[in-house]
Formats: structure tokens, C-alpha cells, sequence
């Protein structure tokens, strides 16, 4: 009788498998027959089969990413193909475990290793490919290129370069992109949902997340424009410094040449773009600190947990938990530059930044050293008074909060706690004050570097500027709020706050169109990204 049962159950489960394309839903099928004991060897056979089935819905033939390979015919095209982008380099061993899994599951040719192939390249001959092969004929390219998702792998810089080429594209239809947390911060994959953590590298595991991939949905993000100028110096340079003075931050930010419609005569002009934050001060200083010992010392940093004790130890040795001690008055957000917004009416209006504030964030997305909102969600007295929202990351606006020192920063931590709160604005601008000091610390996406100053000569200005959109892949945990998502709305919550200060929102679009504004240098090691 019991045999009989458990033949019973065997066969549901092989007739309805097919149509059980959700992953969570499959895998409580198994812990419920593993109950009975009855989840067995034939059974994992059943489920490896069946799991054979539903990867083709990601699979895509070699033609269409390999020009002038063998054409293959497929009975139906898949519902969502991938191209996965890994930095194998990242996250200690890894990035490599994860190349060799997703390769196994999929094609060597949708799955690309970044040390071996940049993003860029790979692109531009996908996307070439697909309108020869589109324009012959091919029904199934269409259907790819229509269907597409990207997948990357990496940290918040990896992520950023993928962001960017997609950018420089500007496709008609850009394909939406997951983000794999394989960084110490990873602070997009967790903004949109796909957790914070390093994954597991085994089949199961990387399973799990195409499933996810296959099941999310689309979600526009603001990307930004930065633009520094200062006045070419008589002596030295003033080019920014990355850790140990390699160009490491060069991918999101980079002096124009000399045809470039930016470029102004006997000044030295620099461009990049972000998707996340820009910050300037002690944090920043941190992470350059951060940065230089991990390459001075690769082999310390092999895991996410030992990076993040690191991380924090730097921020004790650095004077970040003793600012009024170790830093430099001079160096204060107020006393080193004159910070503008521009205001709804089209009208530059200067902020005030209090005194005390350290260290000034720029955030397009609710996530900031792993996992912190240093905005929060504003009171709806506070939002009503000041004219503030909760942080959207679509709707033009940026989010300016400062702070002291790492105390105030650990505000954070409590509930629905956030920093100084100083502005909502489309533009910004930093006016550095003559002389005021050598060199500051600046990070974009978490790449730092430390920035050299004129000492005797015109004022040096970073001014930031809303650029355009791109696609993101978003799971139901998402913590990013859309403007056109009827869910977003304001929520009451009793607020922890240090200190608060005033002004809000700015307007005004201006677009610079940057074609190569996020491209790496081809001697660049991406070994050294987060």
C-alpha cells in the first residue's frame, strides 16, 4: 500500500513538473517528498532532466553571439535568453567557480569572462551581428534581441562598467541588467533585490538566480553625468590619484581629449558617470585607504567578511571615529567648497552645509556602504515643510546628506535613522575655494580617488547633472522606489536624526552625451576592481 503511495506521488510530480517553471515552487516539491523520504536518486535524476529543460529558455545558439559560426535551429525561442558577463577576478576564488558553473549550465559563448573579453567588445559585435542577421531574414535574432537580459557578476565597479557600455550604446531598446554581489558593498545587487551577500558558485545556487532573473521585472534608474575643470597648473598635475597611483578609477572618470566638445583652452577637463552615489570626504578617504592596502596586500582580501572587518578597521586608523582629532578643519565640506543647486525655476541657488559635515554624499539609490540609507524616508511634516520625498531612483533628483564623522554615521543603524539631510537637486555644483587645501577625496559607485588641488589659482568645479535612464532587473524584495509605482508612496515614520539643514529639489535637464565617457583603458587590470 505504501509503495503504491509513494509510485502515486512519483508520477504527480513527473506530470506537473513541467509547468513548475518557478524555482521556489519546485524546491519545496522536493523538501515535501524529502519529508516522506521519497526524494530520491531517481528523483534528482528527474529533477536534473527537468532543470535541462527550463535552462533553455536561457540558452542562446552560438551563431547569433559568434559571427559567422554554424547556424542552429531551435524548436521555439527562449523566453529569456542571457548574456552573462563575469569579473573572475572578483570576490576572491569566486568569481572564477562562478564562471566555470554558469558555463556549465549554459554556452562558453553567452557566458564571458572580463578578464579575458571586454563588455564593449562583446556588444558591439552581439548587437552588429543581430541587425545583419535580422536583416537576412533571421526571426530568431529578433526574437533574442527583444527578449534579452544581462547578467554581471562583480562589484559595484564591475556593475558600473557593464551600466555604462550599455549607456554608450543608445539602443533602442537597451536589454535590462541583474547584478550578481560578488564586491565587498555590492550596493546595487542589493538596491534592487538581489541581496548583498557573496552567492553560492554551485549548480543549485546559480539555478536559483536565472530563475529569478527569468521571473523579474524591469525597472528605469537615473544615471548621472560629473564633469570637473580647473585651470591648467603652471607646475604639477592635478589628475586625479588613484590608489597607489594607478589608474583605477579611470573607467567612470577620465580627462577629454582635446576634440572633445567639453574641452576649454588652458583648462584640464574630466568626465565620468555614476549610477549610484559620488561622495566627498573622510568616507572617501577611507576607501582610498581601503583600496591601497588591498593592493598592496592582495592576498589578505579573499573573502567578503574579512574585507568588510578590514574596511572598518581603516576607518579607526584613518581618525573617521575621531574627526575632530585627525581631520583638518580645512578639509570640511563647508571650508573647502562652495556647494550650488539648481532650483526648480532654473535658478543656482548655494546650499548651506553646516560647519561640521566631513564628508557630503550624492545618492541616486538607497543603498550606501553596504546596505545603508542614509536618506530614509522624511517625515510627512519634514517632507511637507521642505518640500522633500523619499528617495526615488527615476525621478531626476538626488539626494545631498552629510556627515561629521563615523558616529554620526551610525545613526544608520537604527530604525528608519539617516544623516543630515541637505537637498533634493537635478544639478549640483562644488565651487572649490582657492588655497583652501592641496587635495580632497572623492569615490564614485565605491572607486576612490584623491584629487590634487590648485593651491594659487582659479577655482576648481565639480558639477554633476542628470544624463539619462537605464533598465535594471528587480526582484520582489527590491528596496528602490519608483516615481510611476503607485506602491511608492509616503510612509509616517518616526525618525532618528543627528541634525537636519535645509533646501531641496533642483530641475533643469541638461544632457552631455558621453560616448566614451565609462570605457577602461585597455592597460587596465580589472583584478583591481571591487
Amino acid at each position: 500500500m505504501a509503495r503504491t503511495v509513494v509510485d502515486s506521488l512519483r508520477r504527480l510530480i513527473k506530470h506537473t513538473w513541467k509547468s513548475m517553471r518557478c524555482y521556489s515552487g519546485r524546491r519545496h516539491a522536493e523538501e515535501l517528498l524529502g519529508c516522506f523520504g521519497i526524494y530520491d536518486s531517481a528523483s534528482r535524476t528527474l529533477d536534473t532532466k527537468m532543470n535541462e529543460h527550463v535552462l533553455k529558455e536561457f540558452y542562446i545558439p552560438k551563431y547569433i553571439i559568434v559571427p559567422d559560426s554554424m547556424v542552429e535551429e531551435l524548436h521555439r525561442p527562449p523566453s529569456s535568453p542571457v548574456v552573462v558577463f563575469i569579473n573572475s577576478k572578483s570576490g576572491g576564488q569566486l568569481g572564477g567557480d562562478l564562471l566555470q558553473t554558469y558555463r556549465q549550465l549554459l554556452s562558453e559563448s553567452q557566458v564571458i569572462d572580463l578578464g579575458q573579453e571586454a563588455p564593449d567588445k562583446v556588444l558591439y559585435r552581439l548587437y552588429a551581428n543581430l541587425e545583419r542577421l535580422k536583416s537576412n531574414g533571421d526571426i530568431l535574432a529578433a526574437e533574442i534581441e527583444n527578449k534579452l537580459r544581462l547578467i554581471v557578476a562583480g562589484g559595484d565597479g564591475t556593475a558600473g562598467w557593464l551600466l555604462g557600455v550599455v549607456s554608450d550604446l543608445k539602443l533602442s531598446r537597451p536589454p535590462p541588467i541583474a547584478t550578481v554581489p560578488l564586491g565587498t558593498g555590492n550596493n546595487l545587487p542589493f538596491s534592487f533585490g538581489w541581496g548583498k551577500k557573496n552567492p553560492g558558485t554551485d549548480r543549485q545556487s546559480v539555478e536559483h538566480f536565472l530563475y529569478q532573473v527569468m521571473n523579474a521585472r524591469e525597472m528605469k534608474i537615473d544615471s548621472w553625468h560629473i564633469i570637473m575643470r580647473m585651470r591648467a597648473p603652471k607646475e604639477g598635475s592635478c589628475d586625479p590619484i588613484a590608489p597607489l597611483e594607478l589608474p583605477h578609477s579611470l573607467h567612470a572618470f577620465h580627462r577629454v581629449s582635446h576634440t572633445d566638445s567639453l574641452n576649454v583652452e588652458g583648462y584640464h577637463t574630466f568626465r565620468g558617470g555614476f549610477w549610484n552615489y559620488f561622495s566627498m570626504g573622510m568616507d572617501a578617504q577611507v576607501s582610498y585607504a581601503f583600496h591601497s592596502e588591498r593592493k598592496l596586500h592582495p592576498e589578505k582580501f579573499k573573502n567578503q567578511l574579512v574585507n568588510q572587518s578590514t574596511y572598518a578597521k581603516l576607518g579607526c586608523t584613518q581618525g573617521w571615529f575621531c574627526a575632530s582629532l585627525f581631520h583638518p578643519s580645512s578639509r570640511n565640506i563647508a571650508q573647502l567648497a562652495k556647494v550650488k543647486i539648481l532650483k526648480r525655476h532654473g535658478l543656482w541657488e548655494e546650499l548651506h552645509i553646516p560647519r561640521s559635515i566631513r564628508s557630503i554624499v550624492c545618492l541616486n539609490l538607497p543603498s550606501f556602504s553596504g546596505g545603508l540609507n542614509p536618506w530614509g524616508t522624511p517625515h510627512h511634516s519634514k517632507a511637507r515643510d521642505r518640500d522633500l520625498t523619499p528617495p526615488y531612483v527615476d525621478d531626476g533628483l538626488l539626494e545631498v546628506v552629510g556627515f561629521r564623522d563615523a558616529w554620526h554615521g551610525l545613526v544608520l543603524l537604527a530604525p528608519n535613522g539617516h544623516g543630515t539631510r541637505l537637498a533634493q537637486a537635478h544639478r549640483i555644483r562644488f565651487e572649490f575655494h582657492k588655497g583652501a587645501a592641496d587635495h580632497t577625496y572623492m569615490r564614485i559607485d565605491g572607486e576612490p580617488w584623491k584629487q590634487p588641488l590648485p593651491e594659487n589659482d582659479d577655482t576648481v568645479v565639480v558639477e554633476i547633472s542628470h544624463l539619462g535612464q537605464v533598465n535594471m532587473l528587480a526582484t520582489p524584495s527590491c528596496i528602490s522606489k519608483s516615481i510611476h509605482d503607485p506602491l511608492s508612496a509616503h510612509h509616517d515614520d518616526d525618525e532618528v536624526s543627528a541634525e537636519e539643514s535645509d533646501d531641496e529639489s533642483g530641475e533643469e535637464r541638461r544632457k552631455f552625451g558621453a560616448a566614451d565617457t565609462f570605457r577602461i583603458p585597455e592597460d587596465v587590470d580589472i583584478a583591481h576592481f571591487s
